[in-house]
């Protein structure tokens, strides 16, 4: 919770062009698995249709993102990252990447993957609990669904 104060007070007050935290995780959600419609964003986040559909108003006045049809025809449109929604996305990772590390600077590489071990174990689990799974860029480079890993197994990398 420290950490993502941190970054959250820090990306406002260096650079106003920064995400607000709900772009940032819908954008970041859209990116992982594909277009989405605003019913399948809130299911993804557990929120009430009308709180997405106001938080996805403001990405496409901000042209974040944009409205694409449905590939399975009808009427359905969803939501798709645009070229400044990415450069924006992009960005604000590197500087949340950037501000993680100056933190375990000091850190062992193998403190570092224990690290990254738990938070895998940690997310997972939270996601097991509320039963929605976070999809993630497998070592494979597909995006998929992501559920806990059968026990034994090696689980993949959270990005």
């Amino acid at each position: 919770m420290l950490l993502s104060r941190h970054q959250v007070l820090a990306r406002r007050e260096r650079d106003p062009e920064r995400l607000e935290r709900s772009a940032y995780l819908l954008l970041s959600r859209i990116d992982t698995q594909g277009p989405m419609s605003i019913g399948q964003l809130a299911e993804a986040f557990g929120l009430d249709t009308s709180t997405v559909n106001r938080q996805t108003a403001a990405l496409l006045r901000c042209a974040l993102a944009e409205r694409v049809p449905c590939p399975d025809g009808g009427m359905a449109r969803k939501l798709r990252i645009t070229p400044e929604g990415r450069r924006r996305l992009d960005g604000d990772r590197e500087v949340n990447r950037a501000c993680l590390a100056r933190v375990v600077a000091h850190w062992s590489s193998e403190e570092i993957q224990e690290l990254e071990d738990v938070l895998v174990r940690l997310n997972r689990s939270a996601e097991a609990l509320e039963g929605r799974h976070w999809p993630r860029e497998e070592e494979g480079g597909t995006s998929t669904a992501c559920h806990p890993p059968v026990p034994g197994a090696s689980a993949p990398r959270a990005t």
